[in-house]
């Protein structure tokens, strides 16, 4: 990989971790639902990615899909689950939590944080919903996170360019501030170039035909809107070397 900058990938299986390594990615997002935008994925899937990878693996807490807004029930969920991926090899955490009035939400984030160190931890998409990012950013970094994953608050990182490039001025290195949302071959280069930014974030999946030979198409699995039953979305290697190959070229 090349000196100066970093590819994270995100994914929800063990071959997307295993492909994204293969084509240079220098860290892992790990989740289950990647639909949902990323959910806490299973102790079994973090232990078998640990012991088929050797790039660090971030695992995400997020109990459910929906706003940033959390129950006392929720809350106690991911406390347990920062207690038992940190405990299983995870190498960080991606968090994040927002109040009703779209506001990051210092007093459960300092609690989250707390029980995450000594791991870094990123603050997750729930950025994009802000009310003001400007003083969300402050307020993250204020509170130690990392790094904080964002699409310019905007439908993706090309969209949200302009708002990226003001608040990682704005941040003056005190957080990583690592562009994510929709970044493809055909838009990274401006990305990069537009933001400035060291750390980008990306799925670079293709869809992979299922193995099985019967098929029952009247039946899926989830909501009327959900994924094909015979399709898979995994990471694709000749993408992920694409962008590695972007990225090396931009910066």
């Amino acid at each position: 990989m090349a000196e100066g900058f970093l590819m994270e990938v995100c994914v929800d299986s063990v071959q997307s971790a295993v492909n994204a390594e293969r084509g240079g990615a220098g860290r892992l997002e790990l989740c289950s639902s990647l639909l949902e935008g990323g959910l806490t994925p299973s102790l079994g899937l973090l232990q078998v990615v640990k012991q088929s990878v050797k790039i660090p693996v971030y695992v995400m807490i997020r109990p459910r899909g929906g706003d940033f807004l959390y129950s006392d029930q929720e809350v106690e969920v991911m406390r347990k689950d920062i207690e038992l991926m940190k405990s299983h090899g995870a190498d960080g955490l991606v968090l994040g939590a927002l109040t009703e009035d779209g506001r990051v939400d210092t007093e459960l984030c300092t609690d989250l944080l707390a029980a995450a160190r000594p791991l870094p931890v990123t603050f997750h998409r729930a950025f994009d919903m802000v009310h003001d990012p400007e003083v969300a950013l402050e307020t993250l970094v204020s509170l130690g996170f990392e790094r904080v994953l964002t699409s310019g608050c905007d439908s993706s990182a090309l969209e949200g360019l302009p708002l990226i490039k003001r608040i990682i001025d704005q941040a003056k290195g005190r957080i990583a501030v690592m562009p994510g949302g929709g970044i493809t071959e055909r838009n990274l280069q401006r990305i990069l170039e537009g933001s400035g930014a060291q750390e980008f974030h990306c799925s670079a999946r293709s869809s992979k035909d299922s193995a099985m030979k019967f098929r029952n198409p009247c039946v899926t699995m989830g909501a009327a809107f959900s994924a094909p039953e015979y399709s898979i979305k995994v990471a694709d290697v000749s993408k992920v070397c694409s962008l590695n190959a972007i990225a090396t070229y931009t910066l």
